[in-house]
């Protein structure tokens, strides 16, 4: 039979797209179909998948995807692969399918995918592969590492987890069943890296509910809290705080209104219907009754809070005497957004609390220690740090390194890698292609080329020349007419723009006739003249579009 193979499609060296995929005879499963979501040098994208063209080439045999949560970083590219690759069979627990689910309801052309519901303990059975599901703990509920028995060789997944014994839901990560697996003998471990910079143990998430219950009571305007709608047990923490002090709750921002039905629904989140206040009415009451439940923790420009903050939202204002608490994690990269909301929160009076102010935050990744705890419980054989940036998988390697696995069955792997398993011994393989699809709208895939074109216009500007030629003359009889957007102020355009065309003349009264009858050709010469200019004389390099037209 020939080796298993691993190959990651996303989420290595970044904190988002997860994706990988194991072959087992030939058959293809995958783990986790995330997206990422942009910074401001993705300009105008909405979102990031991964590349899965190596599956998309092979799709008769792609058989399964199996979710370990229902965070977008992990779920958010599903609807996307299903357009790509119909018919496959999806697993996950619960409350992952359901939010899956309520994806898909936006997509009107797709067939339903076949769901099946998992909880931990279960052993699936799906053509060449047998998966054991394991629960962990996890920011969000019904989060589940996999374990995949192969003709070569044990792999255990760890999804997103951390060592969290406390849980809101008493639902903590299941040692007893991981240390059934490492006493099987764990062949290869992908376990994820994003905390293990961080030392020490990460704190219980019950923390995070008196810091804020703590926060509530110093209150005496209107508070706002800002979390990831898929946070359901800050949610519910949040929902109990706000009993004890006597405030009524306001779910603000489509996907909070919608995840917290549906986690309400399966029996997630628990609260009186009756107590909560519909968004249209919460002028009728006075803001120290009421806690804002809202989305835009990482200052995303149109979410609730970002639109308070602007105070250009419909239905709230905020002001002096409010108490704003973001209760969620900084994301890399987001760092301005987040700042720039911040900002405006203080400069409207409000008083921002955050998690270096206040425990009003806890990680739902596993912190150093809590990673030696881990690896101490599986001992892998071979392992591969998943689900970081390269700094965080680095550390990764060190900590399993300490623990006792020999250095070079530590596999530091980038997206497109592929890692073979055979009789209990892996090693890293040949590349494929596994790079970003930028979405944007309805496009698919607009590619890096057009991402530099707008940065360039966006930073340099665009200038249009037209010029009219008479091929049979040989001689241009109208023009350049040259205009600019964002290269130089309107104030200095006429004399610069005066020069400009000066420069594509001089240019093309260099030119033998026998040039005119090539549009081309012309189009190259004013380009050159032009960029020649602009650099020379103004320091810029804004993209230039030549129009030849023929008379």
């Amino acid at each position: 039979m020939p080796p298993v193979n691993v190959t990651f499609l996303g989420g290595l060296g970044e904190i988002g797209r997860n994706m990988c995929s194991i072959e087992v005879d030939g058959r293809l499963a995958v783990v986790d179909c995330g997206v990422f979501f942009p910074n401001p040098e993705h300009l105008g994208v909405d979102l990031i998948l991964p590349d899965w063209t190596v599956l998309k080439d092979r799709a008769d045999d792609v058989d399964a995807v199996f979710l370990t949560h229902g965070h977008l970083d992990h779920i958010g590219a599903v609807p996307y692969l299903l357009q790509d690759i119909p018919g496959l069979t999806i697993y996950g627990t619960k409350l992952t399918l359901a939010f899956v689910e309520a994806m898909l309801e936006e997509w009107e052309d797709l067939d339903a995918p076949d769901m099946v519901e998992v909880v931990p303990g279960d052993t699936i059975d799906h053509g060449p592969f047998k998966v054991e599901v394991v629960q962990v703990s996890h920011s969000i509920p019904d989060g589940c590492a996999y374990a995949f028995r192969t003709p070569h060789g044990l792999i255990l997944h760890s999804g997103d987890f951390k060592m969290d014994q406390t849980p809101v839901d008493d639902l903590p990560t299941d040692i007893a069943h991981l240390a059934r697996l490492g006493d099987e003998g764990v062949d290869l471990l992908l376990a994820d890296s994003t905390n293990a910079d961080v030392p020490g143990h990460v704190p219980t998430e019950r923390t995070v509910g008196r810091g804020i219950e703590a926060e509530l009571r110093k209150a005496t305007g209107l508070v706002v809290v800002a979390s990831f709608a898929s946070h359901v047990h800050r949610i519910q923490q949040v929902l109990e705080a706000a009993k004890e002090v006597g405030r009524r709750p306001v779910f603000v921002g489509r996907s909070m209104v919608r995840n917290m039905g549906i986690a309400r629904e399966l029996g997630y989140l628990e609260y009186d219907e009756e107590e909560v206040v519909e968004l249209h009415d919460v002028k009728r009451h006075r803001p120290s009754e009421l806690i804002i439940i809202s989305t835009g923790s990482q200052g995303e420009p149109f979410s609730a809070l970002s639109l308070m903050a602007a105070g250009d939202h419909k239905h709230v204002s905020v002001g002096e005497g409010d108490t704003i608490i973001l209760a969620s994690s900084l994301i890399p990269g987001n760092e301005h957004a987040v700042f720039r909301s911040i900002n405006g929160l203080a400069k409207r009076g409000c008083r921002v609390v955050h998690k270096g102010v206040a425990p009003v935050h806890v990680s739902g990744h596993a912190n150093r220690e809590d990673l030696v705890l881990y690896h101490n419980i599986v001992e892998p054989e071979f392992f591969v740090p998943v689900h970081g940036e390269y700094r965080h998988m680095i550390a990764h390697r060190d900590i399993a390194i300490d623990t006792g696995i020999i250095d070079d069955h530590v596999l530091l792997c980038e997206d497109g890698d592929v890692v073979h398993l055979e009789d209990g011994r892996a090693w890293k393989g040949e590349q494929v292609q596994a790079g970003q699809v930028f979405i944007d709208g309805l496009l698919t895939d607009v590619g890096p080329a057009v991402l530099r074109d707008r940065s360039r216009l966006a930073n340099d500007g665009i200038c249009v020349c037209v010029v009219t030629i008479d091929p049979r003359r040989g001689e241009v009889v109208e023009g350049p007419q040259i205009t600019q957007k964002g290269v130089v102020f309107h104030e200095e355009e006429d004399d610069i723009l005066e020069a400009a065309t000066k420069a594509v003349v001089e240019e093309l009264d260099s030119l033998k006739a026998s040039k005119f009858t090539d549009a081309p050709a012309i189009q190259r010469h004013v380009t050159q003249a032009l960029g020649r200019y602009w650099k020379q004389e103004v320091g810029r390099r804004p993209v230039i579009l030549p129009i030849v037209l023929e008379a």
